[in-house]
This record gives C-alpha cells, sequence and structure tokens, in this order.
C-alpha cells in the first residue's frame, strides 16, 4: 500500500519526501500512520529498483532538499498494479482506497471498470464480522447493541458504496463503448 501511494503521488507531480509524507498520511493517516522509518526505506526501495529518481535542490531556507520523480518505469509500474490489484487491495478497505485514490491514471475505462467489478463481486458475496457457525449474522440477529451497531454502520456504508460501484461501473462502460 505504501509503495502504490509513493508511486500514485508521484505520478501527479514530482515532491521532496516530507511533502510525500504528508499526502500518504493525509490519506491514510488514522488508521495507518507513515513513519519516516517506513516512507525511506521504502523510497529507497522503488529508487533501486528504477522505478523513481531523486534530484538535490537547493532548500529555501536550510539545507538542501531532495526532490522525487517517477521514472517511466515508475509510470508503468504503477499503471500495471492499478490494473491488477492483488486480493488484499481489494478486500481491505484501507488499502482499496489507496488503489482508488490513483485509479484515474489508468487511461482506458474499461480497464477501470474491471477493477471495479472485482470490488464490485467482493461487496456482494455475503459476509459479516460475526457468524454462527458458517452462517454470517445480521444485525436484527444480535442482543448485543455494539455488535448490532458496527453490522448497522457496516451495512450502510456497503450499500452506498455498492451505489457509487454499479453507477460509476455503468458511466465507465458507457465510455467505453
Amino acid at each position: 500500500m505504501l509503495e502504490l501511494a509513493i508511486l500514485g503521488f508521484l505520478y501527479d507531480t514530482p515532491l521532496h519526501g516530507y511533502e510525500l509524507r504528508k499526502r500518504i498520511t493525509a490519506l491514510t493517516g488514522h488508521v495507518r500512520p507513515v513513519a519516516e522509518s517506513t516512507l525511506y526505506p521504502a523510497i529507497k526501495r522503488l529508487e533501486k529498483a528504477g522505478l523513481l529518481e531523486r534530484a538535490t535542490e537547493p532548500g529555501a531556507v536550510a539545507a538542501p532538499r531532495h526532490v522525487l520523480t517517477l521514472t517511466e518505469d515508475g509510470r508503468s509500474g504503477l499503471r500495471r498494479r492499478l490494473a491488477e490489484p492483488v486480493q488484499r487491495d481489494i478486500t481491505d478497505e484501507n488499502r482499496w482506497f489507496t488503489v482508488l485514490a490513483f485509479l484515474r491514471h489508468l487511461a482506458d475505462p474499461a480497464a477501470q471498470a474491471a477493477v471495479l467489478r472485482r470490488r464490485l463481486a467482493f461487496l456482494e458475496t455475503p459476509a459479516s464480522f460475526f457468524y454462527e457457525g458458517d452462517r454470517p449474522l445480521r444485525a436484527e440477529e444480535l442482543d448485543d447493541p455494539f455488535r448490532r451497531g458496527i453490522l448497522t454502520v457496516a451495512r450502510a456504508t456497503t450499500q452506498a458504496e455498492l451505489a457509487w460501484l454499479r453507477a460509476t461501473i455503468d458511466s465507465l462502460e458507457g465510455v467505453a463503448r
């Protein structure tokens, strides 16, 4: 998820590490805050893989800054990751939001719709946070008001996302025709 976010933000514009960290934190912050000890090794891995380049620019007030720019391989790599996200990127809500934040970088509406269809299929599969044996429990079946609350909120969120996914897929498929 972190590498995808780095590639996605750098696809838009070159950034220095501090600004990149701020943008990633704004996207994933309260759920998965990004520490420097995590960000900079990821940047180095991507740089070593040839997906981004670092240039030194004079700092406005203090020391020189390292500005990160995506290479053409980095741009291709981002588009490939967006077109073929791993299953966890589809099923984990926070990873999904990272994919969604950059899905516009896939130029092909049919490819965008294919990714959205995978999320739609996942959400349409019956599931719950709580089970009786193998059977998912619904909010109405629970006496515990807190667990019932979890399922009520999750259902409302899922219904909103399903409506958005269906409308967006229809729109993208209309463009693709």
